[in-house]
């Protein structure tokens, strides 16, 4: 995990990947639950039995559970000290490039492209996020994510 002392740490790093972070399992326990929260019942997704006889030979992750897991990567891969709040303002571009099969592991690389100071205390931040599922030359999603947070020193 990477460690920032101020903002102007954070401003610093603009070009360079940030981190890279430890794999997580997608179970279907997952995909089921994000099913249940959001409505989408494909059976691509919540019918193990029909989707090994489907286009993917397994279930896959939901899209948007892959996206959704952004914030944890963050949280996983970078903190800034002293911040008292960070939030998600949002996403310029999302791509879902390849699927993602229950059982899969994925990872995140996380690049700073550019950082914008935010008065009085805050700090916005935009970051290029390569989902890579485990064994896979081609990523699972890629996101232009823009967050903000404030508290930190400059």
């Amino acid at each position: 995990m990477k460690t920032f002392h101020s903002y102007s740490e954070v401003s610093a790093c603009v070009g360079q990947e940030v981190a890279v972070t430890d794999w997580i399992t997608i179970t279907q326990e997952q995909v089921n639950l994000f099913a249940q929260a959001t409505g989408d019942h494909q059976w691509i997704h919540v019918d193990p039995e029909r989707a090994k006889a489907g286009p993917f030979g397994a279930p896959i992750a939901h899209g948007f559970l892959t996206l959704s897991l952004i914030p944890r990567f963050f949280e996983d891969g970078m903190r800034i000290e002293g911040a008292r709040m960070g939030v998600n303002y949002g996403l310029n571009r999302v791509r879902f490039t390849a699927p993602v099969p229950v059982g899969s592991r994925l990872r995140a690389r996380l690049v700073l492209q550019a950082t914008e100071p935010l008065a009085p205390d805050g700090l916005q931040m935009t970051w290029l996020v390569t989902v890579e599922r485990e064994g896979s030359d081609k990523p699972a999603c890629v996101a232009e994510s823009v967050a903000r947070s404030y508290g930190a020193a400059p």
